[in-house]
């Protein structure tokens, strides 16, 4: 009789995403459910700061170097190549690849090695879709159309973060609406990110959680601190949270949120891991930015109860139901901005009803478990077709 043991290999989960941070940030809950789920899993990406986070998870890192600054023809040919040396070594089952270059480097690699089942992630869509600018205006038709013939390959599922993106690619028949699938962002876990039960004391403060860029609206956020608190008469507090992202050719530099720091009412406080408490400590929550995927940080804000000024632009409304958790405000526009966020300093009763609102939206439709479910079901639905 033969008593040889059957060795059941685990399927292979490759993420494939620039930035080891943003990994950490918005797909490390998703990749710990899918190893908890028995998949293997690969992360490629630029070596920083938060790898050794990914690995003390059990995940393997691969390092690669994506350059986000710009297109480099010899530099991207040699990332594509190091991909197709990485497909081919590693074989894996499912492929995540995680915005503009991972999606269509990525792509190309796995349709010329084993074909992976493709699972592609145009996440918030970038700097390129964000500012309107020379450059901007010239790449962006090159984009388009490499997402036209790449995002969407036989056998493919394309994940979008909101309707508004998601109607687009289907309209300008980028992706077919039967591998068109809606996951509302990363998710907030509502354990960590819970309701206070009481508002703080002292002067209002507003809240911005971001990186440093001039399209998350930081611009407009000042001026708005320089109408309300004009003559630094302080009616409230504008903290700004986050760091530049320096290869993002929209950051802000050092020295202006310096400059900014300390002026009417604006204090920068840089990059902290403890956002839950900096949250708690908030009364109103604000992103006046030009365009999002679905932003996390307004998600964190809602799970913790607090109304939002957030711009009326894709993203952004998927979280704020203007005048019911918060308010809606055209992009670029300082004036309403700063008018909508005077409502709020001066009328706590209406902070309170609203920031209850964004609980309800934070637990019934953003919360991590939703999110990494949705997720989990579509690697299972792209493992099964690939057998």
């Amino acid at each position: 009789m033969n008593t040889a043991k059957v060795v059941t290999m685990k399927p292979k989960l490759l993420f494939l995403v620039t930035e080891d941070w943003f990994f950490c940030s918005h797909f490390f809950e998703r990749a710990w459910s899918a190893k908890a789920a028995n998949y293997e899993v690969i992360v490629v990406t630029r070596d920083l700061e938060r790898s050794k986070k990914i690995r003390n998870a059990g995940f393997t890192v691969i390092p690669i170097n994506f350059n986000r600054r710009g297109i480099n023809p010899l530099k991207d040919i040699k990332v594509i190549c190091q991909l197709i040396r990485i497909y081919w070594k590693e074989k894996p089952d499912i492929v995540h690849h995680i915005a503009a270059k991972p999606i269509l480097y990525g792509t190309i690699a796995a349709l010329l090695t084993f074909k992976p089942a493709i699972l592609n992630a145009p996440v918030g869509m970038g700097y390129i879709f964000s500012m309107d600018n020379r450059v901007t205006r010239c790449i962006r038709p090159f984009l388009k159309t490499a997402y036209y013939f790449l995002l969407n390959p036989r056998k493919s599922k394309v994940v979008f973060e909101n309707n508004d993106d998601l109607k687009s690619f289907v309209s300008m028949k980028a992706v077919k609406l039967n591998d068109a699938i809606l996951i509302r962002g990363a998710g907030v876990d509502t354990t960590i990110f819970q309701r206070r039960s009481v508002e703080p004391s002292g002067i209002p403060v507003i809240t911005l959680v971001s990186r440093m860029l001039w399209d998350k609206g930081i611009s407009e956020f000042i001026t708005a601190a320089n109408i309300i608190n004009k003559g630094n008469n302080i009616q409230a507090r504008f903290i700004l949270v986050g760091d530049p992202d320096d290869d993002n050719p929209s950051a802000i530099s050092r020295e202006n949120l310096k400059s900014w720091h300390g002026v009417n009412g604006v204090e920068w406080w840089g990059w902290r891991e403890d956002v839950a408490e900096v949250l708690n400590a908030t009364h109103i929550a604000c992103l006046p930015s030009y365009r999002e995927g679905l932003p996390k940080s307004l998600l964190e804000a809602a799970a913790v109860g607090l109304p939002i000024v957030t711009t009326d632009t894709v993203g952004c409304r998927d979280v704020v139901r203007d005048g019911q958790n918060g308010f809606l405000v055209p992009i670029k526009n300082a004036q309403l901005l700063a008018a909508n966020l005077k409502k709020l300093i001066y009328d706590p009763n209406l902070r309170l009803k609203m920031g209850l609102e964004s609980r309800l939206i934070a637990e019934n439709l953003f919360s991590s478990e939703r999110i990494i479910n949705e997720t989990l079901v579509i690697y299972k639905d792209l493992l099964s077709k690939k057998s």
